[in-house]
């Protein structure tokens, strides 16, 4: 990434120049290593320090400013300003490139045609006790039986698990 420093009415240091670079740092994933060039711009009057940066990015230009009291925390605020930005214009450029539908708009529609459908209802399956079994047990009895998954207790730790078959032919096992 590429940085141009203006400074009105105040010398940009070389304090405020790596303050700015490693802001951009925790950013810079969004990025993806396309190239970025970003135009900072910083400014007192009157006791209040205003920072303002543009950034060039894509076919992009992303523009963020903040006026605060302190000068890092102004710099600060201004590029979590421009995350924001960069985050949606990342996110409309992979849903347009996907040719994807934002899923609360595929969800909304299937809502409105079924119209009137009600909502599933839980029906009680049947009822079990829980056996304390170590997990090794727990598999084995699993074999045993045709269901897929078995509800047990934990006979090291006393909590309840889960364990199941997986469709690469492996057992899962879910604990809290």
């Amino acid at each position: 990434m590429k940085f141009e420093y203006t400074g009105r009415h105040i010398e940009v240091t070389p304090a405020l120049k790596a303050h700015v670079e490693e802001q951009f740092k925790k950013v810079e994933h969004i990025f993806n290593g396309k190239p970025a060039k970003a135009h900072v711009i910083i400014e007192v009057e009157r006791g209040r320090h205003r920072s303002e940066v543009i950034l060039n990015w894509r076919k992009e230009t992303i523009t963020a400013t903040t006026t605060n009291s302190d000068m890092y925390l102004s710099l600060s605020q201004t590029i979590a300003k421009l995350e924001k930005q960069a985050l949606k214009i990342k996110k409309k450029v992979i849903d347009k490139a996907h040719k994807a539908k934002r899923s609360a708009v595929v969800a909304e529609r299937r809502t409105e045609s079924r119209g009137d459908v009600r909502r599933p209802r839980i029906i009680p399956a049947r009822k079990y006790a829980v056996k304390p079994v170590a997990p090794e047990e727990a598999v084995m009895l699993l074999e045993q039986d045709s269901k897929d998954f078995l509800v047990f207790r934990n006979a090291e730790n006393q909590k309840i698990a889960v364990i199941y078959k997986r469709s690469d032919g492996n057992f899962g096992l879910i604990q809290p």
